[in-house]
């Protein structure tokens, strides 16, 4: 049935959930996984010069993060005996890459991580999600 699933992952706890489970659709459907983690662009200001962190090393930084993350789901899948690639993008907000990601690789699920939180806000999704959830035109399965 599904044949090209995205995975986006963030490093969370809650991500290697999704994780598991879009490893374990994917073994059972024999399909190919797409993970993608996404990068912050770097935070410009009015002040450029009171910035922190000069721009590469920032540039730098989100790469490192970002690929260690997405290698850390190809691992997971090729144990498992499951194609991955692994992608990471640049792009202010998470839930519009994903949703272009999934157009570029033609995608016919998204699995992705509800980014559950504490107390009352245990019942709401996160931001990224419910955004994804609205926009996305293919099946999102959300990961709790």
């Amino acid at each position: 049935m599904f044949k090209r699933i995205i995975v986006p992952t963030d490093g969370s706890e809650i991500t290697v959930k999704a994780v598991d489970t879009a490893v374990q659709l994917a073994k059972i459907h024999g399909a190919r996984l797409y993970a993608v983690s996404v990068k912050e662009p770097f935070p410009y200001s009015a002040v450029s010069e009171m910035q922190p962190t000069p721009p590469q090393e920032f540039f730098d930084a989100q790469e490192r993060i970002a690929s260690a993350r997405v290698r850390d789901v190809v691992a997971a899948a090729e144990a498992a005996g499951v194609p991955c690639e692994g992608h990471t993008v640049e792009a202010l907000h998470a839930w519009e890459a994903v949703i272009e990601h999934a157009k570029t690789h033609e995608a016919d699920l998204v699995v992705m991580a509800s980014h559950g939180r504490r107390g009352f806000q245990a019942m709401l999704l996160g931001s990224e999600t419910q955004k994804l959830l609205t926009h996305c035109t293919i099946p999102v399965l959300v990961v709790r």
